[in-house]
Order: structure tokens, then C-alpha cells, then sequence
């Protein structure tokens, strides 16, 4: 999550409010200094090297970068012809994107009417994610979308009872599951595999990932479809689930305490527009 999408205060989705006497615009958007260094790679060169990124967050996308003209490179961007409307910012111009012997065309674009209240945007590029090789801060590999400085993830241990069913099936039973609150989310319960009846998973082929957590594994139960995922290897940051499964409630019975879990409205990731699209080809090296 962050400030703009899944149940974010600026998306459409928000569940909380702000406590102002007038109604706010249907739409806001932020604009922020990102204050890190960030990098982009494209045909194993370095097109673009600033740190003094604008991040914007608008209602209902992830957060995007955009680069100061001067910090990137005078070959990398080719105009074209296309030009698109945003409806809040105006005419975008879309470039190809060169570096040596390869080009990729929309690859980055440039709103160029912007209003008198966006001027922190003017003059700025920005980039497709995965038209791109590569996104850094410093020397890291940014993967998915540009890092979102909203967004949290706590993790905590308890000792609360979990049990997991499906029919009269017990999939998992723990007195010792860990919790994971994610900003934008309802809590996920992670149970150890030694709790688990695992002889009921189902490993599924495909993979996701998440920028904050990692790769993750799926597994069907019984005939409900990718009812549990795991991060088999998840970040340093989030080692603490790493290889525990967790169980969608909407898919089979999650008990805690006795009282059944139900899926709260607005937790899908879904993915909007050219630079979006979140999979595991993100996180294989180009």
C-alpha cells in the first residue's frame, strides 16, 4: 500500500477519512522529493542517475518516479509522435527509449501542459518500470514499482489459537502464529509448516512477487484454487515469514480464537497501466 492505492487516504478505496468540514476534491494527488538516489538501466547502461526524484502518488496507481531532464542521459530519450491526455496534468509526450544497438518505443514520457499548481513536475521524465532493465536506490535493485515511503509491514508473534479448515478437513491447527500487518491491508496470519498438514497443499507452477516481501509460492487445497502462499526466501527485512504459510479466508475456513476470519473488500494488487504489472519475470535478472 502506500498513500494512493489499495485502501490507501488518497485511493478510492480508503477506509478511513479525513475529518474536514467541506468534502476534499474526488481526486488528489502528491507529489514528494523522494530524498534517496535513484537509477535507471536500460541495454546494460546507465540512462538516467538523480537524487532529486519527484515520487507521485495518484488515486489508484503506484507511486512513480520522475527524473529531472538534466539527470538523464541526452541520447536515451527519442520523441515521437504520440501524445496522450492525463486528466488531471494535462498533454503527456511519449519517447522511445535508445541505448546502444537497442530502442523501445513509449518508454518513458513528459507532461508538457502542465497546470500552474504542478509546476514541481515540469521538465521532469518519466519511465516505463518494465520497459526498463532496472530501477536502483544506491546499489540495490528496486523491483516492482518505485519504493513507496508509506508503506510499512510489522510483524508480530502471538500466541493466539489459528485453525484452519476446509469441510471438515483440518488444514492447520497453531497456538503460535505470526501475524503480518501490511499498510493498506487486512492482517495475514502465518503458520509454521510444523503446524500444518502439509500432505494437503498442492504446490502451484506460478510464482508472484512482491516488492516488499519477496517470491511467493502458491498451493491449492482440496479443489479450492491457490488457497495458500508462502515466501520460501523472503527478504532480509521480512525473514521472519520466511517458508510459514498463510491462508486466504475466502478459500478456506481461517479460525482465530474460535471466530471465523472474513475477507475484507479492497486487497487485490491490480495492476494499472503501461508501467504496472506485477510478476515474477520482474525479479529474473535481464
Amino acid at each position: 500500500m502506500g498513500l494512493s492505492w489499495q485502501q490507501g487516504p488518497l485511493s478510492a478505496g480508503a477506509i478511513g477519512r479525513f475529518l474536514t468540514p467541506d468534502p476534499l476534491p474526488e481526486r488528489l494527488l502528491f507529489a514528494e522529493r523522494l530524498r534517496r538516489r535513484m537509477r535507471v538501466q536500460f541495454n546494460s547502461a546507465w540512462i538516467a542517475d538523480s537524487e532529486n526524484v519527484i515520487l507521485l502518488h495518484e488515486p489508484g496507481r503506484y507511486p512513480v518516479a520522475y527524473f529531472p531532464r538534466e539527470d538523464v542521459h541526452e541520447q536515451a530519450l527519442v520523441a515521437g509522435d504520440k501524445v496522450t491526455h492525463h486528466k488531471d496534468l494535462g498533454d503527456t509526450a511519449w519517447y522511445a527509449v535508445h541505448a546502444g544497438e537497442r530502442t523501445t518505443e513509449r518508454a518513458a514520457w513528459e507532461f508538457t501542459a502542465l497546470p500552474a499548481h504542478v509546476a514541481e513536475l515540469q521538465g521532469r521524465i518519466a519511465f516505463a518500470w518494465r520497459a526498463m532493465d532496472a530501477f536502483y536506490e544506491e546499489d540495490e535493485r528496486i523491483l516492482g514499482h518505485a519504493a513507496d515511503p508509506y508503506h510499512r509491514i510489522d510483524i508480530r508473534s502471538t500466541s493466539r489459537a489459528l485453525e484452519v479448515r476446509l469441510g471438515d478437513t483440518v488444514i492447520a491447527r497453531s497456538e503460535h502464529p505470526v501475524v503480518l500487518y501490511e499498510s493498506g491491508f487486512a492482517p495475514r496470519w502465518y503458520v509454521p509448516r510444523a503446524d500444518i498438514d502439509e500432505a494437503r497443499l498442492r504446490p502451484v507452477e506460478s510464482q508472484t512477487f512482491c516488492p516488499y516481501k519477496g517470491l511467493c509460492d502458491y498451493y491449492d487445497i482440496g479443489d479450492a484454487r491457490r488457497a495458500a502462499w508462502s515466501y520460501r526466501n523472503a527478504y532480509r527485512e521480512v525473514d521472519r515469514i520466511s517458508d510459514l504459510v498463510s491462508f486466504e479466508a475466502d478459500k478456506v475456513e481461517v479460525h482465530l480464537d474460535g471466530t471465523r476470519l472474513r475477507p475484507e473488500p479492497g486487497q487485490n494488487v491490480v495492476p494499472h497501466g503501461i508501467d504496472r504489472g506485477l510478476d515474477a519475470d520482474e525479479v529474473k535478472p535481464h
